[in-house]
């Protein structure tokens, strides 16, 4: 049993371009051993599939790049042709646009604008958020999210290190600072760091999951919760993602952290530290970490990703998932190939997907 994921990504990717270069690369990913393939559905305010509920609430069905079809629906159909299992991300979560002061979400919904103690757009890393912590945008993303649950033959759904995330400058805006009051009587700090203060925010990102995990159980039981959070404890202090508490109250089914490091010894530390204190031997079957193989001009070595692997099985995590599919492409398939020939070279079963 071992998970081998790739994440599908709609930028610096050609995939989803055509339905032959969909069919191309799921050929290609189930000759190389993997098993799951992770396809973006949801970023920069777009759906890449047909949406009625962002017709109904924003007046644009699908990312205008795909206009009259329906690269999930391809996509589906693909991975399902060469035997692989599919589970769609939700990669923007609760933000509503990069660089674009809010974009077409906020301008809509300007009540739904998150926002840090001087009153402003919360904006972090140029990437503006929507309020997590609003219950109407809580009810649109897990409408959103449902959407999909219902209309496709999907074996999970996905959210990262923006769902269930929210920068820990935010929550200053009236509803949440009421909610704040009416619980404590008091006014939120105006230190976003402030202990209580971010736990609480956490947790309501951790009730939102749940919600989430039991809403998706309620229509299709036996599909996945998957979630890709950035590594604990930076998770929490950063983006209020609680990860260890949502494995703790099993309501996430396989659990991704993004292990982003540049090399090996800073990815061994971080699975360390994930193996010992983070999760028990009874948890690690959920464990599948993120390993970053290539961004912006970042290309992971040959040697250092099948020293990864090789770690991961040593220490009793069976799987990982790869940032991103070009990746593997590059250089006449090089890292493809070593993995073919490697540690991928007998096919594997994904339990509890098998």
């Amino acid at each position: 049993m071992e998970l081998r994921g790739i994440w599908l990504t709609n930028v610096d990717s050609k995939l989803f371009h055509s339905r032959d270069n969909i069919a191309e690369a799921m050929n290609f990913l189930a000759e190389t051993g993997f098993n799951v393939v992770f396809p973006v559905v949801w970023n920069k305010a777009y759906t890449l599939y047909p949406s009625q509920l962002m017709q109904t609430t924003f007046g644009r069905k699908i990312d205008p790049l795909y206009k009259g079809r329906d690269p999930l629906a391809e996509t589906i159909a693909e991975a399902r042709r060469v035997g692989l299992k599919i589970i769609p991300w939700f990669e923007y979560g609760f933000v509503s646009s990069y660089k674009q002061n809010g974009g077409l979400l906020l301008a809509k919904k300007p009540e739904w604008a998150a926002r840090d103690s001087q009153g402003n757009l919360l904006v972090k890393n140029g990437f503006e958020w929507m309020n997590a912590l609003d219950e109407q945008v809580q009810n649109f993303l897990i409408d959103l999210v449902l959407e999909v649950v219902k209309n496709y033959d999907i074996d999970g759904i996905q959210g990262d290190d923006r769902m269930p995330a929210f920068p820990v400058e935010g929550g200053y805006d009236v509803k949440t600072i009421a909610r704040y009051h009416q619980q404590f009587s008091s006014l939120p700090p105006r230190n976003h760091q402030h202990q209580k203060w971010l736990q609480w925010r956490a947790d309501i990102l951790t009730d939102f999951l749940s919600r989430l995990y039991r809403e998706v159980k309620a229509i299709k039981p036996n599909i996945l919760v998957s979630m890709a959070p950035s590594v604990y404890k930076w998770s929490l202090n950063e983006y209020l993602q609680d990860y260890p508490t949502w494995v703790h109250r099993e309501i996430v089914d396989i659990i991704h952290p993004q292990l982003y490091r540049r090399d090996f010894g800073s990815y061994k530390t971080l699975v360390q530290q994930l193996v010992k204190q983070q999760f028990t031997c009874s948890q690690l079957n959920k464990l599948f970490p993120g390993i970053l193989i290539k961004i912006g001009s970042y290309r992971i070595s040959i040697d250092y990703l099948l020293e990864a692997i090789a770690y991961n099985r040593s220490v009793g995590i069976n799987g990982e998932v790869l940032f991103f599919y070009e990746g593997l492409r590059e250089n006449d398939n090089a890292l493809g190939k070593a993995l073919r020939k490697g540690p991928y070279a007998n096919s594997a079963n994904i339990n509890p997907l098998n």
